[in-house]
């Protein structure tokens, strides 16, 4: 396969269960929580569509049709907005509505892992390059992530992954890759661990969510056997796949909050509502008023 093989279509994993915020999402889609006033999958699909995607296969399970439906045309609310005067909001729906036939979405019938996940959108991706952005993981920056991606592919193609930075003491949560020689947008990679000692870490550079991967993955993953959490692992279908094929990162320059869990899902809200030029320095004043009483009732306790 040629190495420079477009990457046109884009996986987004939205199965899981979302059982770290309940009761939030006991009847409502982690992935359809609001940072300010997008859901969090929204900020996937506008940074696939950043890059330059043309087709998103989200990969769903059961009660997850309000993601279908935030992804399809309102014309009942669209013309209520209009009847109301409201052209702000109809520009702002009309702008976010994908193209006719440009999302898919296939099922996940059991929760067996994100390679397995990835495994389900096989026929719908074929005998491409795809790219793979995990939802809960929110790019906050300049630009998208993934965007960087598609340069470095343009560049060196064969497999990418985005890397950022973690404190040398935290390796132990993340998949950590070891980082080889530098190219114009990157860098090779030489190894990837997941969840090492800080003493046993190739790196300090964590895997953030982000990757552009070769078909090859597909046939990998369906003889995969169950890793961690007795899960088909992607991560482990990636070190198989890195005996033959090269691998490359970019380190992002921004920032990414991982949404799955409470404390980056508020860090996140913060971050998008101060850099926001209309309510940015109200929220900001707000935070510093409630950090100022909450430190003044440490002091007082």
């Amino acid at each position: 396969m040629d190495p420079k093989h477009p990457v046109r279509k884009a996986i987004i994993p939205v199965a899981g269960n979302g059982t770290r915020f309940l009761p939030a999402t006991k009847a409502m889609p982690k992935e359809m929580l609001t940072i300010v006033d997008r859901p969090v999958v929204q900020y996937a699909v506008d940074e696939a569509i950043e890059a330059g995607i043309e087709h998103i296969v989200f990969v769903t399970s059961r009660n997850k049709s309000a993601i279908e439906d935030h992804f399809d045309d309102t014309p009942e609310l669209i013309s209520s907005l209009h009847r109301a005067g409201k052209t702000k909001q109809v520009s702002e729906l009309e702008r976010l509505l994908p193209p006719a036939g440009s999302i898919s979405f296939t099922r996940q019938q059991a929760p067996l892992g994100l390679g397995h996940a990835v495994w389900c959108a096989r026929d719908l991706i074929g005998n491409e390059p795809f790219a793979l952005l995990l939802p809960d993981m929110v790019c906050h920056g300049l630009r998208g992530c993934m965007a960087g991606l598609m340069e470095l592919y343009d560049e060196v193609g064969g497999n990418i992954v985005a890397v950022e930075e973690c404190a040398p003491e935290e390796t132990s949560k993340y998949g950590i890759i070891g980082r080889g020689a530098p190219v114009r947008h990157g860098f090779g990679v030489t190894k990837m661990v997941e969840k090492p000692h800080p003493s046993e870490a190739p790196s300090n550079f964590y895997l953030n969510g982000r990757y552009i991967l070769q078909p090859e993955i597909f046939d990998i993953l369906a003889r995969q056997e169950r890793g961690a959490g007795n899960e088909i692992q992607l991560t482990d279908g990636m070190l198989r796949l890195s005996q033959t094929q090269a691998f490359h990162a970019q380190a992002y320059s921004g920032k990414t909050f991982d949404c799955g869990s409470k404390q980056g899902f508020i860090e996140a809200n913060v971050a998008f509502a101060l850099a926001r030029a209309d309510i940015g320095g109200l929220v900001y004043d707000s935070i510093r008023s409630l950090v100022l009483s909450h430190e003044a009732q440490m002091t007082a306790a």
